[in-house]
């Protein structure tokens, strides 16, 4: 067995069958396919589609208000102030949580634990949620958003968590790209297919009516028990391969210090302010296009719902294509800007003109996915990597008490003011972004231009700064006083010593200090 485990050591991953793809583990008579090997690629790629799936379920019911927007108002009899209260609620939690997830994932649950936790949350709030429409009680729907937020924003940073200790080093961009792409499938099969749900269930039940409203959220929840059913596996999966491959649990390698905070330079404030002032002219208004769309251009439910979900339908693709394009160009500042001025142009067509909305929509989304992909790199350009935790959990708190306010403030404004207002207020908010954004251009440009170099000159910076730290490295430390010593030519006196020491003469008292260097007094006795 000794042997053996030499052998596996020696030869690492290269210790594979030959023709059927196979390799030995836990016993020189035992076989491992490769399809339950942790380290080869097929069985991680198992992995992944359990992890991508992970939050599948999250994202499906996040959005079931925005889907079923009128059937929610009249069902329920509520204005839109009321309605986007279920988006505040969501958000509520997380403006404390961004903070603390990380913590409770690394140093309370662990990874598998805390995953599956927080899975727990996200089930149990939709199915509250349900509930409460079942029952006809909005003071309930509004409980369960608030404990589907708990889990909501957690379990996002577990998937990621997971990513990383599967993947790092290997195809870890690309698995980030794939989880962000199945969270805007699973936003995009909400907004198109919980309409027919609804349907359907009236069909069941006889008539419209909370009933109905909650049955459909009820069979809603089924994708966020799914995603738990996934949770478990990869536990397991994970448990598994830290047994074989004698690896720590995944960790999020989150440091939160709110100490930091007032370390931050003021590039840093400029993202967090373009990031809020953009996302709140984005997600609310999402959650109230639907009956937008019906109001302004006569589109049916289906076709309004469809429209509504363009942005996300191009995320899903685009992601990972615009965050290769930023990757392999540089020039994140610039980018930010023109995915801002695309938004801005989005939001006036919508608000002043009559032009088809797909145009629009779709030009909204390609910005909304180039903003993402250039923006939220921009953190780790502009502090130091013992921050970056601090910032990030910062970054997505202020995110969520800006979305938690505006979703308040655009219900209020539609019920008021109506559609045409609140599309101004959005652009308002566009506005305050891209003077934000310009601004840090130039402050950027003052201070020497990093975040906004292009990728060849990042590479070229790194490669220096690479170089450097190996001359460092490389260079000879100082001799001390005792090195010099022993470095000096000895002198004649105490060659004829060192000589007659060999031979093993008695060497006179006042002789012994030359031979310091040489041995102890006593073995030359």
């Amino acid at each position: 067995m000794a042997d053996y485990e030499e052998r596996r050591t020696l030869l690492g991953d290269g210790d594979e069958g030959s023709s059927a793809g196979r390799r030995t583990a836990g016993g020189p008579g035992r076989q491992m396919w490769a399809i339950c090997d942790p380290s080869h690629l097929l069985h991680r790629l198992i992995v992944l589609v359990f992890m991508c799936f992970l939050g599948f379920g999250s994202y499906f019911c996040y959005d079931n208000p925005a889907a079923l927007q009128t059937q929610v108002i009249q069902d329920l009899n509520l204005n839109t102030a009321k309605f986007m209260q279920l988006y505040a609620w969501y958000s509520w939690p997380n403006v404390f949580l961004c903070f603390f997830g990380g913590f409770l994932l690394d140093r309370v649950f662990g990874i598998r634990l805390g995953t599956i936790i927080f899975s727990l949350f996200v089930c149990v709030g939709q199915v509250i949620f349900a509930t409460g429409a079942l029952v006809n009680h909005f003071w309930l729907m509004e409980a369960g958003r608030f404990v589907f937020g708990i889990g909501g924003e957690s379990l996002a940073v577990a998937q990621n968590t997971y990513a990383v200790n599967w993947f790092k080093g290997k195809e870890l961009n690309l698995v980030f790209g794939l989880q962000l792409s199945m969270a805007r499938v699973g936003s995009t099969v909400n907004m198109n297919i919980m309409g027919w749900v609804y349907s359907k269930v009236v069909d069941l039940v006889g008539s419209p009516g909370h009933t109905a409203l909650g049955a459909s959220l009820m069979i809603a929840a089924v994708t966020c028990l799914f995603s738990l059913i996934c949770a478990l596996v990869l536990a397991v999966l994970d448990k598994r391969a830290e047994k074989i491959l004698h690896k720590e649990e995944g960790k999020t390698g989150e440091v939160v210090k709110l100490t930091d905070v007032k370390d931050f330079p003021i590039t840093l404030w400029l993202i967090f302010i373009i990031c809020v002032a953009y996302y709140v002219a984005i997600f609310p208004f999402i959650g109230l296009g639907q009956v937008f769309f019906i109001e302004k251009f006569n589109f049916s439910p289906a076709e309004a719902r469809a429209v509504n979900s363009i942005v996300y339908i191009i995320s899903a693709p685009a992601s990972p294509v615009l965050g290769l394009m930023v990757d392999k160009t540089g020039r994140n500042v610039v980018w930010v800007m023109i995915a801002v001025v695309a938004t801005l142009a989005a939001h006036m067509m919508l608000a002043f003109t009559f032009w088809n909305p797909w145009i629009a929509m779709s030009l909204l989304g390609v910005s909304y996915s180039l903003l993402a992909c250039a923006l939220w790199p921009m953190v780790a350009f502009v502090v130091p990597e013992h921050q970056l935790g601090t910032a990030y959990g910062f970054m997505q708190s202020i995110q969520n008490l800006g979305l938690a306010l505006i979703a308040m403030a655009a219900g209020s404004i539609l019920d008021n003011r109506g559609y045409l207002v609140l599309e101004v207020f959005f652009c308002i908010c566009i506005c305050i972004a891209l003077m934000a954004v310009v601004l840090l251009y130039f402050v950027d440009y003052l201070r020497g231009g990093d975040l906004n170099r292009s990728a060849a000159a990042r590479a070229k910076l790194q490669k220096e700064a690479t170089s450097a730290a190996d001359r460092i490295k490389r260079r000879p430390s100082k001799p001390t006083e005792g090195e010099l010593a022993r470095l000096a030519p000895m002198s004649a006196f105490g060659l004829r010593n060192r000589y007659l020491s060999r031979l093993g003469a008695q060497l006179p008292d006042h002789c012994s200090t030359h031979l310091s260097s040489l041995a102890h007094r006593s073995v030359l006795k």
